[in-house]
């Protein structure tokens, strides 16, 4: 079997952690490709050595001397260095830093510099090979990934080598510079390598250990979600639960390999396994009567009513024309015979939703157009939901037992998830009332 495996900041916040992945990696041989971060908080009023960067170069950017941000940098990697007693001459690296720097070095360089020496130390640690990101991952001059050229050179760099090291969070373009991905891309980095190589398994470690069925903050000791369909953690992410990169999810999906969300702080625990959508049989059905819940506060929901409106040919397009033409993205149109709701997190709206009434009323030449603000929208996944009968009745019956109002319901025809509209005053009660109702 061979395993990916991805570390993210917290894993590499300092030494201690850089023991711990030590150990994790060299308890398996199976993990012969190693994706690190760079370091991230050490404790809650710490920075993050990416963040530290980008203000480095943001120095640079406004002709303000950079000097004292750089050297906070260096003095976390140098004390790494001495307390696991590495042989990497950080002296030089940064002599080379600090050069680009003063060319005016575009900020992709030097803001991936915290996973290349994180790679750089852990290789040194690990005794193994590094490998730069610049050499495996290829972007086109439009920022798309080059993948044809990217699984050439990682079938044939990483082919070579029996375990190594690679930061990541970049690549480069076609003429050798810098390119990095968004925030949090050392997860795609993961991603591609594990499709490329045809790994068994893509590891992300961080600092939970998998997924819970609910937010903790809401509900007290949530269980663990010991598996999970890639579809139902798309559902479950778009709604705010998310420990993965949204973009590292499809290189191996597509690929139909399964990631491992593991704990660095508890690496004997199982975590969350995310598995291909067909691999949710019946058995998976039995133990995942729902996968999980979560939920967002703050969305305002548009009303159109318009008597005789199903007879009305591209009504609905008029409306959703409103919002398109002011770069507003839309996220739920539930709709009845004479009627739709148009949802959208408030913060789209809040300085125009006065406007676009009157423009609705206008398009769809009614009068009955209302605002709703103060809403939260709350999200039941299942994949087998759809073969479960009285799930709906079962919701909908906790939340009716809770006293809380239902504002809105929205389910697709593949029932994978649903999805009810609750007052933001009701959000916590609601999760809660759900999760006692199916898991508790």
């Amino acid at each position: 079997m061979i395993k990916v495996a991805k570390f993210g900041g917290t894993s590499l916040a300092d030494s201690q952690q850089f023991k711990k992945v030590h150990s994790i990696v060299k308890n398996s041989d199976e993990r012969k490709y190693i994706v690190v971060s760079a370091p991230g908080k050490r404790f809650t009023d710490d920075n993050k050595i990416t963040d530290l960067l980008y203000l480095t170069h943001a120095h640079v950017r406004y002709s303000v001397p950079y000097g004292s941000v750089l050297k906070i940098v260096e003095d976390r990697f140098k004390l790494i260095k001495e307390e696991l007693n590495l042989k990497i001459d950080l002296d030089y690296e940064f002599k080379i830093i600090r050069e680009e720097l003063d060319n005016k070095c575009d900020e992709d360089y030097i803001v991936s510099r915290g996973e290349y020496l994180s790679a750089k130390l852990m290789a040194d640690y690990l005794d193994c090979d590094f490998v730069d990101a610049k050499d495996l991952i290829f972007f086109n001059y439009d920022c798309s990934v080059d993948e044809e050229k990217t699984r050439e050179k990682i079938t044939e760099i990483l082919g070579k080598s029996s375990k190594a090291i690679v930061p990541g969070f970049y690549g480069s373009y076609p003429d050798g510079s810098i390119k990095t991905f968004s925030r949090g891309g050392s997860d795609i980095t993961g991603a591609i390598i594990s499709s490329a190589i045809g790994a068994d398994m893509y590891e992300n470690w961080t600092d939970v250990s998998g997924f819970l069925i609910a937010d903790p903050r809401i509900v007290d000791n949530p269980k663990q979600i010991e598996k999970i369909t890639y579809e139902e953690l798309r559902e479950l992410s778009y709604m705010g639960a998310s420990v993965l990169h949204d973009e590292a999810i499809f290189p191996v999906r597509q690929a139909g390999i399964p990631i491992n969300i593991k704990n660095t702080n508890e690496p004997e625990n199982p975590g969350t396994v995310i598995i291909r959508d067909d691999q949710a049989n019946e058995e998976y059905a039995k133990e995942h009567i729902i996968t999980g819940i979560a939920g967002k506060k703050n969305f305002s929901f548009f009303y159109v009513h318009k008597e005789h409106m199903a007879n009305e040919v591209g009504i609905l397009k008029k409306a959703l024309q409103v919002f398109e033409n002011r770069g507003i993205s839309i996220d739920h149109v539930p709709s009845g015979i004479d009627s739709f709701t148009i949802v959208l997190p408030s913060e789209s709206v809040d300085k125009v939703s006065h406007e676009i009434v009157e423009e609705l009323k206008i398009k769809c030449r009614t009068e009955n157009v209302q605002v709703y603000k103060n809403l939260s929208l709350i999200a039941t996944v299942g994949i087998r939901m759809a073969y479960q009968p009285g799930i709906s009745a079962k919701l909908f019956t906790a939340l009716g037992n809770s006293d809380i109002n239902i504002r809105m319901i929205d389910q697709g025809s593949s029932e994978i998830n649903i999805i009810v509209g609750v007052e933001d005053k009701d959000f916590e009660d609601a999760i809660r009332a759900i999760y006692n109702a199916f898991v508790k």
